[in-house]
């Protein structure tokens, strides 16, 4: 089983503010699969360059990965001042 959960697009608005290329435009996807030798259902995040498709980095992400990623993630939007959401 293979299933896309959500994808991100690049748009060139994402890119912070500079004066050189010094930041590459990137899309995201998040999928999940279980199509493994052990079927362990993974989470699967897809990174790409844009104008690179097939290029890109995948992370094969356990559930306990992809739940420590969640956290990162969450803490440092936390550090911005970001309020949670749910």
């Amino acid at each position: 089983m293979r299933r896309s959960i959500d994808d991100y697009p690049f748009d060139p608005a994402d890119l912070p503010p500079s004066d050189d290329d010094e930041f590459s435009p990137v899309s995201w996807a998040v999928a999940i699969a279980d199509d493994y030798e052990d079927a362990a259902p993974r989470v699967v995040l897809t990174v790409e360059e844009v104008g690179q498709a097939g290029y890109g980095l995948v992370a094969h992400l356990p559930p306990p990965l992809a739940r420590r990623l969640r956290a990162a993630i969450g803490d440092a939007l936390k550090e911005i001042g970001e309020a949670e959401t749910s």
